[in-house]
């Protein structure tokens, strides 16, 4: 879809560069619920965040072998998703609020009480809790913001809330690293959850007396600046996306989580340096998720979600070959662009393809897969690195990549010519 057959706000219907900078308009990301859905989506990503680069940590102070490591990962992904399909249904019933309270504060709990921990199990039981508290909160922030804006902005929009979830990913690492190099990696779970938690608090109060100024705010807009409403799930389109959103995101993933583990074990990084290296990828995100988004609401998200999948395939075969740090992070970078455009395309398209009141349940249906899938493969992975070494268990990851690619592919340009609006599909 083309921008200049709509009423964007971030430009002007003659095309002129120069206009579209003048009229850009910045109030739409600064008001209403989206500030507040990235402050939220930063500090639900808090706990987590923390995980990837305190693992060489972890693996020394209780002795865990990689194949640990891996189950570690696994249950916590697991736990979240077996979460997110009822917890999407919950939030369709419930509403966000709930989600934002329990996604936020009642993850940070959990996280605090990891702080108390010094064996492999006490680490397992309360990260399944945190995974189990945290689960709604994707499917109901998605479908809110979704519901807040018209189909052409959407992946923008969506993007940019992932500003506060990639935020999370490189700025928690920075505060926690240093703090577990000095007092154990305990420490950082103890300071970090008890703001957190405050800060759930506090958005959920705020949410429910911006979303009163938004009912409002509606009843007096004339009908046709109202989004548009999709009534029907056309059901094959969207387990085609599902599927090579799903399975090509996850797989990068399960391989992307030992990173921080082989800058340690084959380049002979420190664990605090491979700590910090863990911010990078998610920095790219405060660019990569809203230019993402914007590319999937100008070109397709179908036609991204391609392309990101096919760019994988190379990047994730030579990071398990990375000869020195600065290639690491070179591919980290790239790979950083590639995977942070993935998930506004993901959730733009769904949610723009199914109705408003079943828009949590379908991104629950979305995260269910994803960590269903992610959550056996990252305990594989770690089996593998045990077996094989890093070099070969990342050009299967990468050869897994190519397969899923390819045939998804295929099948979809069969079944392209049965859509019924391609130049939106991509």
């Amino acid at each position: 879809m083309s921008d200049s057959k709509n009423t964007d706000p971030y430009g002007s219907r003659d095309g002129s560069f120069l206009s579209k900078v003048k009229r850009f308009n910045i109030r739409p990301y600064v008001t209403g619920m989206l500030p507040l859905f990235l402050l939220a989506h930063f500090g639900h990503h808090g706990i987590g965040a923390m995980m990837n680069p305190l693992q060489p940590m972890i693996r020394n102070d209780l002795k865990l072998s990689l194949t640990q490591i891996g189950l570690m990962r696994g249950a916590f992904q697991l736990t979240g998703g077996l979460s997110q399909l009822p917890a999407g249904i919950i939030a369709d019933k419930l509403g966000v609020r709930i989600m934002v309270l329990l996604g936020v504060t009642g993850v940070a709990i959990a996280g605090f009480f990891l702080g108390f921990t010094h064996s492999f199990t006490w680490l397992l039981v309360f990260m399944i809790i945190s995974a189990i508290l945290g689960a709604g909160y994707h499917p109901a922030s998605a479908a809110a913001i979704s519901s807040s804006v018209k189909e052409e902005f959407r992946g923008r929009t969506l993007g940019i809330h992932l500003i506060g979830g990639t935020s999370a990913f490189w700025i928690f690492p920075l505060i926690a690293t240093p703090i577990a190099d000095r007092w154990g990696w305990q420490t950082p779970y103890l300071f970090i959850s008890i703001p957190i938690a405050i800060a759930g608090i506090v958005l959920y109060f705020m949410i429910g007396k911006q979303a009163k100024i938004d009912a409002r705010r509606r009843q007096e807009q004339p009908a046709e600046e109202l989004p548009e409403q999709v009534t029907s799930i056309n059901w094959s389109a969207i387990i085609s996306f599902l599927v090579i959103s799903v399975f090509t995101g996850t797989v990068v993933q399960s391989a992307m989580g030992y990173l921080s583990l082989y800058a340690v074990d084959e380049l002979h990084v420190s664990e605090a340096s491979a700590g910090f290296m863990m911010s990078i990828t998610p920095a790219i995100g405060l660019v990569a998720a809203p230019l993402g988004g914007y590319l999937s609401d100008r070109f397709g998200s179908m036609r991204m979600i391609l392309i990101v999948a096919y760019l994988s395939i190379p990047l994730v075969f030579f990071m398990g070959r990375a000869p020195n740090v600065a290639t690491l992070i070179t591919l980290m970078i790239v790979m950083g662009l590639v995977m942070n455009t993935r998930m506004p395309t993901s959730e733009s398209y769904l949610t723009s393809n199914v109705p408003a009141n079943r828009r949590a349940t379908i991104m629950g249906i979305y995260y269910f897969s994803g960590t269903g899938i992610g959550a056996p493969l990252s305990p594989a992975v770690g089996w593998l690195l045990d077996a094989i070494g890093y070099a070969r268990t990342f050009g299967y990851a990468s050869l897994t990549t190519a397969v899923i690619t390819v045939v998804c592919s295929l099948f979809l340009w069969r079944s392209r010519r049965n859509r019924k609006h391609p130049e939106i599909t991509g």
